[in-house]
């Protein structure tokens, strides 16, 4: 019965970051054109940071996010998925870190309230640690 379990939770975070990217040049490129950027002037890495609004920085940086620890979630649930390890407290701890990494998302990229943000970042991280070591343990 939860033989693909762990495997809608990847596939709903990997969607998720692309929305993210997708948000992401949807306010990137325009605030570029407004700020007269031309894309050249700006090919090192980190040299766009300071020439457009906090807000639409905000988003890329959520972008970068969504490519770093969860990286360790899909490392981590496909683990379980090959291991077996599919049961219902898995699967809800995979589900629980996507949610959280939603959530995480869209504070970053609205209000940004760095306490709410590290808040849910942690209830993530628990959530993974969760996941992995009873992944673990159930080899």
């Amino acid at each position: 019965m939860y033989a693909h379990g762990m495997i809608a939770p990847v596939l709903a975070l990997v969607l998720w970051s692309l929305v993210i990217w997708l948000w992401m040049y949807a306010t990137r490129i325009p605030a570029m054109q407004k700020a007269k950027i031309a894309p050249q002037t700006v090919a090192a890495a980190g040299s766009l940071k300071d020439r457009l609004p906090l807000k639409v920085g905000q988003i890329a940086d959520n972008y970068n996010h969504l490519m770093e620890q969860p990286t360790i979630f899909y490392a981590a649930a496909i683990a379980a998925h090959l291991a077996g390890a599919t049961d219902p407290v898995n699967i809800g701890l995979a589900w629980a870190y996507v949610a959280l990494r939603a959530v995480h998302s869209l504070v970053q990229c609205t209000v940004n309230i760095v306490v709410v943000r590290f808040s849910i970042f942690v209830l993530s991280t628990l959530a993974l640690g969760a996941l992995a070591i009873r992944t673990v343990f159930a080899l």
